[in-house]
Order: C-alpha cells, then sequence, then structure tokens
C-alpha cells in the first residue's frame, strides 16, 4: 500500500516561521457560545464571537506544541519565551475593554524556574498604549508580570517553560453568573501587525510538500472549528489532496440560539448562522478557491439534541427521542416536521450562499439522511408529524420478519424521507441555478443485515437515477472491521436500487475514530484504491481532521505502479514444460559427517521452462508480444501449473463464533502453501462439511463468510489456482532457424513470492 503512518517529521523538507503566526492560533470556549478566529492579512488574526450567558468566556491560544498539525506540517516545540518580544495592534468591540475589570488577561501556564507548575495572569492593559478598544499592545517575555495594578501587585512571569498562553475575552456584562443574558452578544477582537521580535522569535515547522494524487478529502466543521481556515487548508494542500473538498458543516458549531424555558434553541433571530460560523466560512471558501479547491457543502438531518425543538425530533413508539451515541448526544430532524425541514432549507441555502458568494461552483450535499433506530431495534417513526404524514403501523423492532403492514409503512416512511430530501435538493437549485446535488447514504447502517426491509425506509426508491446528480457511498463499519464482502454486497445493491452509473458515483472511505484506532487506515486505503478501481468519479478519504491527527500519508508515482498483471500466461502448457521445485537450506557438515540442516524457506519456490509450450509461429509472436507488456522480469502474471492447479477439500480453518476471514491453503502433509490466486468462479466452500454460499473471495485467496461459523466448526474448500510468475530473465531469444529445426526454445519463469 502507498501509505505511511507518520509520528514525526525524519529528513523531509522543513522551513521556519516567527512565533505566533496568526495562522496557527486556535480558540476555545464552553457551550452554548461560539467563537472563530481567521486570518484577513498575514499578520493578522480575527477573532468574532456571540455570548449567551454571563459567564461566556473564550479564549485565544497560542500553544508551545503544536498538537493539531499532521507530524508532517507541524511548528516546533519551543517552551521558552524569554527572548521573543511580540506586539500587535488591538482593536476590539463587543467585549470588555482593555481597562475593565475582567477585561483581556493573557494566562500563561507552565512552570516557573523551579519546576514548579503555575500560572500567571498579564492584564494587557498594562502593556497597552492607546484607548481601551484600538491600542498598541508590546509584551517583553523577558520583563513581564502580572497582577492588576503595577508596580504594587506585581507577579513577575518567568517564560522560559511554557505550555500555552491565552488571551481570554468575555461580553461586556461578564459578571460570572450561568444566568443567560438578555439577548445574544456579538464582539470582535482584532490583532493586527502582529509582529515577534528577538532571538527567540524564529522557530522551525514543517513544509514538506507532497505531489498531487488521486484521492480527495473530507473535513467537518465540528471537527476544525477551533482553528483557523489557512491552517486547515494548509495541511489538505501540502498533503496532496485536490479537487473537491466535501465540508460537513457539522450539527453543533453552526446555528444561531434562542433563549427560551431555561435553555437555548436554534432559530433565525438575527439571520441563520451565528457570526463565528459566518466569518470562518467565508474565509474558509475564499482560501479555497484560491487554492484551487471546489467545496461540496454537506448537510445532514443531525443536530445537537441539547438545542433541539422538541417537536422536531424523531421519536420511537413510546415517545423516547432518537439519539446518538455521542456525549453529549445528537439527535435526528423529522423528515416530516415542516419546521424542521424549512429550517434545514435555510441553514443549506446560506453556506452554499457563502460558497457562491467566494466565487465557487453550487455544490450541495444532503448527508446521511435516514430514518433512526434505537439499539433495541425500534425505528423513530413515530414523532406526531410522521404519524399524520404515513400513520405507521406498529413496528416493535426492524430485525424481524415484517408483515405487509410493517412493510407498507417502512415504504411510506421512505416515500416520505425521499420528499423531503428532493424538496431540500430541489429549495438549493432553484435559489442557485446550476447547483451540483450530491446524496451521501452509509451503507451499513441503510442496508443492515439484521434488518433488511431497513433499506425501504432508508434507501428509498424515490432516490433513484436522476433524483440527484451524484451518488456518495461511506461503509466505514465494513471497511475497519476488514469487511471486503459486505462491502461489494453492499455497492452492489445501492447500485441496483438507484441506479447511479458508476461515473455519477464517489465513494467515501474513512474515518478512524480514536488514535489506538490509526492501524485502521491502510483497511481505509484498501478500500479507496477498491473504489477507484470500479471507476467512480472521486475517491474521498474521511476525514482530514483524522488524517493530521494519525499522520497518514498517501502517495502515488513510481511507489504505486503495479508490478502484478492480472493476466494468465498465453499459450497452453503440455506435459513437456520443466517444473522445479527448490528450497534454500543450509547444511553445515561436521568433521565427523553429522550434518545439521537450516531451512530457509518455509515453502518450495518453483521455476518453470515453458519453451515446449510454443509450437507454431504463432505461439511466438504472442510470447513475444506478451515478454514487450509484461516488461521482460519487470511485471509479474499468472501461470497455470500443469502439474499443480487445484486444491479439494482443504482445511482452511476452524470456526471460533467470530472470525469470518480465512484464508485459502493447500496441504502437502505437514507443509502448507498458501494460495493467493485462485481461479475466478473455482471456490466452493463448506462448513462443517454442509457446503455454502454465503462467501465471497478477496483478490489475494482470503474467503469472507457471511456470517462466522460456530466454535469448532472446520470450513474447508475446494479451488482451482494460479501461481504467480515472472520472466527469469531480461532477454528472450527465439530464433526461427532453431524453431524449424525443432530445437525446443527455453523459456524459463521463477515464482514470485506474493
Amino acid at each position: 500500500m502507498a501509505h505511511w503512518l507518520c509520528s514525526r517529521r525524519e529528513q523531509q523538507e522543513a522551513g521556519v516561521v516567527s512565533r505566533f503566526d496568526p495562522r496557527f492560533w486556535t480558540v476555545n470556549f464552553p457551550r452554548p457560545m461560539m467563537a472563530a478566529v481567521t486570518n484577513p492579512a498575514a499578520d493578522a488574526l480575527r477573532v468574532d464571537a456571540v455570548f449567551y450567558k454571563h459567564d461566556d468566556l473564550a479564549g485565544l491560544i497560542w500553544e508551545a506544541e503544536d498538537r493539531f498539525d499532521h507530524p508532517l506540517l507541524k511548528y516546533e516545540t519551543a517552551r521558552d519565551f524569554r527572548d521573543c518580544r511580540l506586539r500587535f495592534r488591538w482593536r476590539s468591540a463587543g467585549v470588555k475593554p482593555l481597562d475593565a475589570v475582567n477585561g483581556p488577561t493573557l494566562t500563561i501556564e507552565g512552570r516557573d524556574a523551579a519546576g514548579a507548575a503555575r500560572a500567571w495572569y498579564v492584564r494587557l492593559w498594562n502593556y497597552a498604549v492607546g484607548t481601551p478598544e484600538d491600542a498598541v499592545v508590546t509584551l517583553d517575555f523577558a520583563a513581564l508580570a502580572g497582577g492588576f495594578l503595577l508596580p504594587g501587585e506585581a507577579d513577575p512571569v518567568w517564560a522560559g517553560d511554557v505550555d500555552r498562553m491565552f488571551v481570554s475575552l468575555v461580553a461586556p456584562d461578564y459578571d460570572g453568573s450561568a444566568a443567560p443574558l438578555p439577548a445574544a452578544r456579538e464582539g470582535w477582537v482584532e490583532l493586527t501587525g502582529v509582529a515577534c521580535n528577538g532571538p527567540g522569535s524564529v522557530i522551525g515547522i514543517g513544509d514538506a510538500v507532497l505531489p498531487e494524487h488521486g484521492f480527495a478529502i473530507a473535513s467537518g466543521y465540528d471537527d476544525s472549528y477551533n482553528l483557523t481556515p489557512a491552517r486547515l487548508l494548509r495541511n489538505a494542500l501540502h498533503l496532496g489532496y485536490r479537487g473537491a473538498i466535501t465540508h460537513y458543516v457539522g450539527m453543533s458549531h453552526y446555528f444561531r440560539l434562542d433563549a427560551l424555558y431555561g435553555g437555548f434553541y436554534v432559530g433565525l433571530t438575527g439571520g441563520v448562522l451565528n457570526v463565528a460560523c459566518v466569518a470562518w466560512h467565508r474565509d474558509f471558501a475564499g482560501r479555497a478557491r484560491s487554492l484551487g479547491y471546489d467545496v461540496i457543502w454537506s448537510l445532514s438531518y443531525e443536530l445537537f439534541d441539547a438545542h433541539c425543538w422538541n417537536d422536531w425530533k424523531q421519536r420511537a413508539a413510546d415517545g423516547a427521542p432518537a439519539q446518538t451515541g455521542w456525549e453529549p448526544p445528537s439527535t435526528l430532524l423529522s423528515p416530516c416536521h415542516d419546521g424542521a425541514m424549512g429550517y434545514l432549507r435555510q441553514v443549506a441555502a446560506a453556506f452554499v450562499g457563502i460558497g457562491v458568494g467566494a466565487g465557487l461552483a453550487a455544490k450541495f450535499q444532503v448527508g446521511e439522511p435516514w430514518w433512526w433506530t434505537m439499539p433495541d431495534g425500534r425505528p423513530c417513526l413515530y414523532d406526531a408529524a410522521a404519524v399524520a404524514a404515513f400513520a405507521p403501523v406498529a413496528i416493535p423492532t426492524v430485525r424481524a420478519a415484517m408483515d405487509a403492514a410493517q412493510r407498507a409503512t417502512m415504504d411510506r416512511a421512505g416515500a416520505a424521507l425521499a420528499a423531503s430530501t428532493t424538496a431540500l435538493a430541489g429549495w438549493v437549485k432553484a435559489a442557485f441555478a446550476g447547483c451540483e446535488t450530491y446524496l451521501l447514504t452509509y451503507l451499513p447502517t441503510v442496508l443492515d443485515a439484521a434488518a433488511p426491509e431497513l433499506k425501504r425506509a432508508n434507501m428509498p426508491v424515490g432516490w433513484a437515477y436522476p433524483a440527484f446528480d451524484v451518488l456518495q457511498l461511506e461503509d466505514y463499519d465494513w471497511v475497519t472491521e476488514g469487511d471486503t464482502a459486505s462491502t461489494a454486497r453492499g455497492v452492489a445493491a445501492a447500485q441496483a436500487r438507484l441506479g447511479y452509473p458508476v461515473a455519477r458515483q464517489q465513494y467515501l472511505s474513512g474515518f478512524v475514530l480514536r488514535p489506538d484506532q490509526a492501524a485502521q487506515w491502510s483497511r481505509i486505503e484498501a478500500a479507496a484504491q477498491t473504489a477507484r478501481a470500479r471507476g467512480v468519479a472521486a475517491v474521498v478519504l474521511w476525514a482530514l481532521p483524522q488524517v493530521m491527527r494519525d499522520g497518514f500519508v498517501h502517495f502515488e508515482g513510481d511507489e504505486s505502479v503495479q508490478d502484478y498483471d492480472d493476466v494468465l500466461f498465453p499459450l497452453a502448457l503440455g506435459r513437456e514444460a520443466e517444473v522445479a521445485p527448490a528450497f534454500s537450506t543450509a547444511i553445515l557438515t561436521a568433521a565427523g559427517g553429522a550434518e545439521q540442516r537450516s531451512a530457509g524457506w518455509a515453502e518450495a519456490r518453483t521455476s518453470y521452462d515453458v519453451g515446449p509450450g510454443v509450437r507454431s509461429e504463432a505461439d511466438i509472436a504472442t510470447l513475444l508480444a506478451f515478454f514487450r507488456a509484461r516488461m521482460g522480469p519487470a511485471r509479474a502474471f499468472r501461470l497455470r501449473d500443469p502439474f499443480d492447479a487445484s486444491g479439494s477439500d482443504e482445511g482452511i480453518g476452524v470456526g471460533d463464533g467470530t472470525q469470518r476471514r480465512f484464508e485459502l491453503v493447500k496441504h502437502y502433509g505437514a507443509s502448507v502453501r498458501r494460495i493467493v490466486r485462485p481461479v475466478a468462479g473455482s471456490v466452493r466452500v463448506a462448513v462443517a462439511g454442509v457446503p455454502t454460499q454465503g462467501f465471497v473471495v478477496e483478490a489475494d485467496g482470503v474467503v469472507v463468510l457471511d456470517a462466522a461459523p460456530a466454535v469448532g466448526a472446520e470450513v474447508s474448500a475446494s479451488f482451482g489456482f494460479d501461481v504467480v510468475v515472472r520472466f527469469a530473465e531480461d532477454r528472450l531469444r527465439v530464433a526461427r532457424s532453431t524453431f524449424l529445426a525443432g530445437e525446443a526454445v527455453s523459456v524459463p519463469l521463477i515464482e514470485v513470492r506474493t
């Protein structure tokens, strides 16, 4: 596989960057407030924020250690700031000013000269020249002091071992209580002319640039809201991703909120999107266009549960709301609720409008729309709007056989979902002429083998081509579990049910939920390569934040050129062909004649001479053409051994109740030979002696059963197989005169281990 999980830079390209470079600041804040940091200029940053409670506080953060960029692109960890002098112009509105109590304070977290952990609180007004909302601030970290009033309350800072520092930003009516503000407060801060001077002002940074490759990338606002768009897109560009970025706008950070009934609920007061989200996405869209990216704006039916109106939520028959397993949970919006769907239409148009305003083509994706299923199998088809729309009958679980009335309910639910998604996409198309629409469906859920009727509701025939311009397929549960059989069947089922030509399909491969699961990237890339070979229009990795976190690198070029062609040697071999199995054995003979033998290979490596199969001048022409196509010994191919090309009732494993993958092997007494090139259609499998059709065979000779065999059940297989070989020499000598005289041609081949 052409990939690498990079944990740190080795000898890749590096450069330098000024400390406090505006691209590398982050923000953090508590729910429900929102903030975003962007870069209006190379030496400037801007924070936009919206406050909902009296104790809301946003931090504008610089970290000594880069915890977000890809390992190839991180900046150097440098904790000693004593040789740095930071200067910037501060301008603000809608936040407490520099001179106020609880005004902007630089908190420095680290250790003192003795190594004891502590923090210092530096009031920026003490180092400012100008007005409380427009001043030049100069911070010399070798001569900095915390404390509100100087010099009387001075607390000298030792900046030799710093972890992070952040500037606190609060609303003008901040008082530390959790009470809601009378209305949402919007504020902003701009730092311009940001400059760091002194011997410690420059640090190293990764600057590797991978060549453009064939994968596109997806991203998600909920995973990247704290970063600048410039930083996020720098990673995408340097890692070789091109084309359209599938950008999931998320379910928890884009909305505006209204205080009501002791909580906060999504609303349209003052606009559709909050000011921080708008600022971030305008910057993101503009930078994406300037870098040559398109953006597919992805919006799902998922919404942060705590801020969702109760009557918008899908519900089970007992009234329980649909809730995901995230903590805190999200919920799913009912496709039948006019208010919920009207809200989504406004959100979709707002995001696509941001892209169009930046000069991008209009592209919109409806992301993973479905009716939720509870963990115990109860479908969430019973919210008041759904009951009014299609009168669902009782379905205790989708994981049991259904009668005609229950199947009809699932069909009506599917029709409602299709109508909802079509209306959403149609709204955007009406607002933006020529908008390209995408539908993303998650195959492991909508084609759950344990719930075969679920596809009626969650992959409705109303989605059939050409309802959308492009069908996007995602299946990461199957991929990360190594269940290629389910992927193959799922893709085939989706294509058969919805009818999108392969050129109108895209494939999303990923994602890796936790850092300790990074080994899953190998399967993710393999699935992406398989989809590419299938001919889909684009292969997209999900998602950039996980790529950055785990250090995933995909590369192409010389390393990606296959050294194997899946073609059979074109000449039929007779019994005259020579076959010579060989081992590598080291034999040490003692003075007395005793031997010590060491086998270097567990399996024989076979050599062949297939020259006797050349029987005519036409055969010579075929052989020469085949030799040229393989570039001599450069590319391997299949050969059918005339003496050994099948296995019968070979034991390939014993069930343990969970394992479904078994490698094809052939037994030669106590010796076992791995079979990696079975003949297509030749494999027959039995479990506990009973033949089964419930399996698929992967290209490398791995049988994947539909169901795991019971503990102790023997799995056996019969099959035909080929051997992977290459030409043994760079030259192929064939003389017409010697051939006509009856002299045998010599065509040596040698087995290739895979």
